[in-house]
């Protein structure tokens, strides 16, 4: 059997991430064979996470990726189960590849499709396979929650702390004003790109609270619509994009900001870590 030397565990270790009495058993199960025991501990470690499959996963990070030209844009949800994981520059950077991947490889309809694809970051390594290396070395389950893809000149925006991120659809613009608004739409969270398609229903009660109010305040019917026309703006600044006032200059509008670069807001898909949000298109 060939000498386990100090040197080949801790080559082990530095390539695997396990500890070193584990790297040393590998070893000495492979009769001093690196590369056999560096299988042996893959594979080990796969077996484990196997079994593992059913933890919860609360955090995680999400990632995204953007380009007006070509035109095309991409979010992932990658979901682990402790915070210092999500935080880990390995998590951090496999999550961005999912993303970059997503966007600028074939495309996939399933998170399952794109594990398969390569790790643009990585050559000759699958998604799969670093996926596989970061759970053995982590002993924590990785769990890919949500991919989206838009076929369109896009902008986005993950906050730094990996929780919440949107993809912005747009026409026209350039990537510094289409990210700047998908950062405003993080900070703000409007409800809709424009006041045509916000939802009626939420409309319709928020005339009704404000037609409310005018009667308690002894307004004459015939100047009701016109207060409530007026409180209304107020109400659509609040709750859509385009009226919002526009965090990189409260003094004009976003619409307005967009439009003043030649971009035309189309919709975006907001997501928050492990909630459901859907995409906000414009009429």
């Amino acid at each position: 059997m060939a000498e386990i030397t100090a040197a080949m565990v801790m080559k082990l270790r530095d390539e695997t991430g396990l500890p070193m009495m584990d790297c040393k058993k590998a070893l000495q199960e492979a009769k001093g064979d690196f590369e056999l025991a560096k299988q042996h501990v893959r594979e080990s470690g796969k077996k484990i996470m196997s079994i593992r499959q059913d933890r919860t996963t609360e955090e995680g990070r999400l990632a995204a990726y953007a380009s007006m030209n070509p035109p095309v844009g991409a979010m992932i949800e990658l979901q682990v189960e402790s915070a210092p994981v999500a935080k880990h520059e390995e998590l951090v950077a496999i999550a961005n590849d999912l993303a970059k991947q997503l966007a600028t490889g074939p495309g996939a309809k399933t998170p399952e499709e794109l594990w398969k694809q390569p790790a643009p970051s990585r050559k000759g390594v699958t998604l799969e396979q670093w996926k596989d290396e970061i759970e053995g070395k982590m002993r924590e389950v990785l769990r890919l929650a949500r991919i989206i893809r838009v076929d369109a000149p896009t902008g986005a925006y993950v906050h730094h702390d990996g929780k919440s991120g949107v993809l912005l659809e747009v026409e026209g613009g350039n990537d510094d004003l289409a990210k700047g608004i998908a950062m405003h739409v993080v900070a703000m969270k409007p409800k809709a790109t424009t006041t045509a398609e916000l939802d009626k229903t939420l409309v319709e009660k928020e005339r009704g609270i404000l037609a409310e109010q005018a009667r308690k305040e002894g307004k004459p019917d015939n100047i009701i619509e016109k207060m409530i026309e007026g409180r209304m703006r107020n109400f659509y600044a609040e709750h859509v994009l385009s009226e919002q006032p526009f965090i990189k200059d409260d003094k004009t509008s976003v619409g307005k900001a967009a439009a003043a670069g030649g971009m035309k807001l189309k919709k975006f898909t907001r997501w928050q870590l492990g909630e459901t949000a859907g995409e906000k298109p414009a009429s």
